[in-house]
């Protein structure tokens, strides 16, 4: 049997495209790619939102809104070094509870500032110190672990509120040699309790930054270095 020519068809299947779209240009490219940044940024908030709801996160009602405070601070010298004594306040909010209980480690930073006072110049930054702890919860084992970022140290708690407390009780904290500072010079320290939330992803930052369960942060408790 002959086969047969069918021009319409032919012309149906051929199709001729100006040069512009068949070769995107390099704006149109970076276009698309903003576009597919910001649709993959969408997905990931989206996708956050959901675990919150999810894991209880979003809770109905009133929420505790928790809060830090220095309650009190002080530094004495010994044996050359200025350390810390200090008692705190440490009150989780609800929603922070609730990513504590579903596995989301917290992490507890205590920011120490030791400034040179001066008298007609502004006050002189000398040194800072970030101690960091991260709080966690066991399930299996029903334990709160404490742990020190900066020396390794970890501590194990039956309960919050034993693991809170002790978080909560700064004693002989090293701060700073006096050898370290200017003699004869006047210095004043300041301190406060943070919760700190850069640790976690972009997405994660991004939503804990318009809610205010997880701004917890004291004021600075500020007073002068005794020498």
């Amino acid at each position: 049997m002959a086969s047969r020519y069918c021009p319409a068809r032919r012309a149906w299947m051929v199709s001729i495209l100006p040069a512009s779209e068949r070769f995107p240009d390099k704006k149109m490219l970076h276009t698309l790619k903003i576009r597919r940044h910001c649709l993959l940024a969408g997905l990931s908030l989206a996708l956050v939102a959901v675990f919150f709801a999810s894991s209880g996160l979003a809770q109905e009602g009133p929420d505790r809104a928790g809060y830090f405070a220095v309650r009190s601070a002080e530094t004495h010298l010994a044996n050359g070094v200025h350390v810390l004594d200090a008692r705190l306040q440490l009150v989780l909010s609800s929603e922070a509870l609730e990513a504590l209980a579903s596995g989301i480690t917290l992490t507890i930073e205590l920011q120490i500032e030791v400034i040179r006072v001066r008298r007609w110049y502004v006050d002189d930054m000398t040194a800072e110190l970030a101690i960091r702890y991260e709080l966690e919860y066991r399930p299996l084992s029903q334990r709160y672990i404490v742990r020190n970022l900066n020396s390794g140290d970890q501590d194990s708690f039956a309960t919050l509120y034993s693991a809170l407390n002790n978080l909560g009780r700064v004693q002989g904290l090293p701060v700073i040699d006096d050898s370290l500072l200017e003699a004869d010079k006047k210095f004043r320290i300041r301190l406060r309790a943070m919760l700190q939330t850069q640790q976690y992803s972009a997405p994660l930052r991004l939503l804990f930054f318009w809610r205010d369960e997880w701004q917890l942060k004291s004021e600075w408790s500020e007073w002068i270095l005794d020498r």
